[in-house]
This record gives structure tokens, sequence and C-alpha cells, in this order.
């Protein structure tokens, strides 16, 4: 009696594990400022925060990420380019504040989103933390577009086949 209590018990205890171990975000890289400055197309020098995205090497204007996170406003992702110094490339994404507002939401124009905690961040930009974690935010399943549309009680649904 007492092995089938332990044998339920350990296939309840898996299956939770599982649950959870699906719910989490996948890590994919990281957020880094190094102090390092980076030369745009006219020449211009800026410092930036280093994004490192499933191994490849992005930049962000610090000084436009800051205005950004201030007025949940959006900034540009950059290619990053080192030669003997950096330079900022084209335009690969575009990073936004979150509508709850803790985190920063990347997008790729390559394809992928991604998030970071905006706390993790700050203290990154503060220089009070080393790194902060980049997760891979999971893709949702296709939907098509009538699924969220509402039908008020007057209205009738109309078929394209008549």
């Amino acid at each position: 009696m007492a092995f089938g209590l332990l044998d339920n018990l350990h296939s309840i205890s898996s299956h939770s594990h599982e649950k959870t171990r699906f719910s989490r975000l996948q890590r994919v890289g990281y957020a880094q400022r190094t102090g390092r400055t980076a030369f745009d197309r006219s020449g211009f020098e800026y410092e930036i925060l280093d994004l490192y995205i499933l191994g490849t090497c992005y930049a962000i204007r610090l000084e436009e990420l800051v205005r950004a996170i201030a007025e949940h406003g959006a900034v540009r992702i950059e290619e990053l380019i080192r030669e003997w110094k950096s330079y900022l490339g084209t335009d690969c994404g575009l990073a936004q504040v979150s509508v709850s507002g803790k985190g920063l939401n990347i997008e790729l124009f390559s394809g992928g989103q991604y998030t970071t905690s905006l706390v993790a961040l700050r203290r990154v930009i503060e220089r009070k933390e080393r790194y902060a974690a980049i997760a891979k935010i999971p893709e949702q399943p296709g939907m098509p577009a009538w699924k969220d549309r509402r039908i008020s009680p007057g209205q009738q649904m109309l078929s394209a086949f008549t």
C-alpha cells in the first residue's frame, strides 16, 4: 500500500516538474554595459549597451535607451561591427518597454522576440550589475484574426460561402 502511494506521489511530482519546465522562458543571451563606444555612419561616437543574442552581438545607443525607458518609447537595435574600433551598422530590430512596465521587449527583424527584466537592465545601466539575462519569448500558436472579434447581440455572422 505504501509503495503504491510513493509511486503515485512520484508521478505527480514529475508531472508538476514538467509543467513548470515548459512554462519557463529560455535564456538565450545577455545585455552588458562595457563602457565601449561605437561610431555611426556620420562619424559620431556613442556609448553603447551590448546585446548578445544567440551568439550574435547587437548594440543599443545608451542615450536612446535611457530616453526610451523614461518615456516608454522604442529604441532601435543596430548591428555591431568590430574592426580595430566598433562601428554601428544597419538597424536589426526594435526594443520597447513592455505594457506591464516590468520588461524590455526586443524584436529582431530577422525573426524572434526576446525580453529582459527592466530592473536588471537598469542595474546594468547604473553599473551595479554586470549582466542582464535575455530570454526568448515563446511563439504564440497562430490564431485566426476573426477569433478575437466579438459579435454584438444585434449582429449576424455572415458566411463567405452563400
